[in-house]
């Protein structure tokens, strides 16, 4: 039994310590998401102008494009940019280029005209409480920070489950310790039946 105990603080303590700072961004982007109404964002938009090169233009004239981005193409729109993008959806619709650049915190955009080879960037940056908010929903962040909140939620049940279980191990000398659980219990489920429609 006392093996037992050591091993579910040992789990106990270890998933506290890995959840702990993902619990805290957890906790305040849930306070800031609540009241996104009330937390005022003033969004910074940058826009940008620039003309495709004239033999690239004309290279892609003759050879159309209706899918995908020629690796010329991305190259030039990069450097030109300052912007990253493998793995974008590339858009074509009648000698036009438009991809969407989606992150959190902001949202950006290019379009292109193959025959005037007008480029045109608007790029928006809702500021650090908008980032930390996507974030905090999984909102155009990536593979790796899907896993991430995938590995912290699996050691936020464990902390919750070997907590759940140390409170069962110490509840007889501390009376208050079911009532105080069924509470955190029944007060979000009233909550949900009377006062979400």
């Amino acid at each position: 039994m006392r093996l037992w105990l050591g091993t579910l603080r040992q789990w106990h303590w270890i998933s506290s310590a890995l959840c702990l700072v993902g619990m805290l961004l957890f906790a305040i982007t849930g306070i800031t998401l609540n009241h996104a109404g009330q937390i005022e964002a003033s969004p910074v938009i940058s826009e940008r102008q620039a003309h495709l090169p004239e033999a690239l233009r004309t290279k892609l004239l003759t050879e159309s494009p209706e899918a995908g981005l020629p690796s010329r193409l991305r190259v030039w729109l990069e450097n030109e940019l300052n912007i990253e993008l493998a793995d974008r959806n590339a858009e074509w619709t009648d000698g036009e280029l438009y991809i969407a650049l989606p992150r959190p915190g902001g949202d950006a955009w290019l379009s292109l005209e193959l025959e005037s080879g007008e480029l045109l960037y608007e790029s928006t940056d809702r500021g650090w409480v908008s980032y930390l908010n996507d974030l905090h929903k999984g909102r155009n962040t990536g593979t790796a920070w899907s896993w991430f909140i995938d590995i912290f939620a699996t050691a936020c049940v464990v902390f919750s489950l070997t907590g759940l279980l140390l409170l069962q191990r110490h509840a007889a000398g501390r009376p208050i310790t079911w009532p105080l659980v069924g509470l955190g219990l029944v007060v979000p489920v009233l909550l949900a039946l009377l006062f979400i429609h």
